[in-house]
């Protein structure tokens, strides 16, 4: 009897409970959203996306994203190509606009680590270019000419990546100080 009047009351407590309603994006999801909403979004032709990374070029923010390794359709080429680093023009944050996806080369698969550096910052750099570093896959990194956002263009491997006894290669983390022009690469 004390079972069932336990399991009656615990029925009731679930009932009177009602639902609790889902959190809405107005309220974001607690203090780690704390005097933000969200004002846009991008698919990124569904690529996982590992590093954003926020630039501002002239009057325009572009946001360079690293993928994890991986492969999907490219709406703007018509190709599937394996991931690398996605170029968004995020000026108008409401309605973020692929410029560009650059497949990583040489059989490698993900750039997941990007740098942006302004030649004006660079020692004896160009006035008015950008540069990206990026990871390529596991095999080595990258300079990239991304003055036109929208048309990146290939400057040269700046480091391949030695293997390891078991033949493996390894990239990692970068960083790429624009002030002194060093850039530490992981492999």
């Amino acid at each position: 009897m004390n079972r069932w009047i336990s399991l009656l009351l615990a029925a009731l407590l679930v009932a009177a409970a009602g639902r609790t309603p889902a959190q809405t994006a107005e309220r974001g999801h607690g203090e780690e959203a704390f005097n933000t909403r969200l004002v846009g979004a991008h698919g990124l032709q569904g690529r996982s996306a590992y590093q954003p990374l926020p630039v501002r070029q002239g009057e325009r923010r572009i946001a360079y994203v690293g993928h994890h390794a991986g492969e999907a359709l490219n709406p703007l080429t018509g190709a599937v190509e394996t991931n690398g680093t996605s170029v968004v023009d995020v000026s108008d944050p409401s309605a973020p606009r692929l410029l560009t996806h650059i497949p990583a080369t040489g059989g490698a698969s993900g750039a997941q680590m990007v740098q942006v550096c302004a030649s004006d910052r660079l020692p004896g750099g160009d006035a008015g270019r950008f540069y990206l570093l990026r990871s390529n896959g596991n095999q080595s990194h990258e300079i990239w000419d991304v003055t036109d956002p929208a048309s990146p263009r290939f400057v040269r491997t700046v480091a391949e990546m030695g293997r390891t006894p078991a033949g493996d290669q390894h990239t990692h983390k970068n960083w790429w100080e624009c002030d002194t022009g060093v850039a530490y690469l992981v492999g």
